[in-house]
């Protein structure tokens, strides 16, 4: 069950839909209006707004409304939670890595007694 209080499940909830990634990935070129963000994709201009409602709730997009334009830009800042999520990941599976090399660096006729076990079969 997703934990929607998490920062890092939003981020990854956001982030999840191609169109967002795209939208994502043209801020962070710089600020754009909503009508520049759709204006290449091939979705509605509803669709787009649902799309940036979710960026907005998850943190990722800020907007900006001056008359008739709503002006979107990246929060660098939201993406910390997936960032510190990812890391604290690759930590546990490097640290993992290491005590398998450092296992195997001990006991050198451990893989060769599982490939001979493996030719008997």
């Amino acid at each position: 069950m997703l934990n929607q209080a998490d920062p890092a499940e939003r981020v990854f909830q956001a982030l999840a839909v191609p169109s967002r990634r795209f939208i994502i990935e043209r801020l962070s070129n710089g600020p754009a209006s909503v009508s520049e963000l759709a204006r290449p994709l091939d979705i509605t201009l509803a669709a787009v707004l649902q799309h940036l409602q979710v960026l907005e709730d998850s943190g990722i997009v800020r907007s900006e409304k001056v008359g008739r334009v709503r002006t979107c830009r990246i929060e660098p800042a939201a993406l910390q939670a997936a960032e510190q999520w990812i890391a604290a990941r690759r930590a546990m599976l490097e640290n993992q890595l290491d005590r398998l090399g450092a296992y195997l660096a001990d006991h050198p006729d451990a893989s060769d007694r599982d490939e001979s076990t493996q030719q008997e079969d």
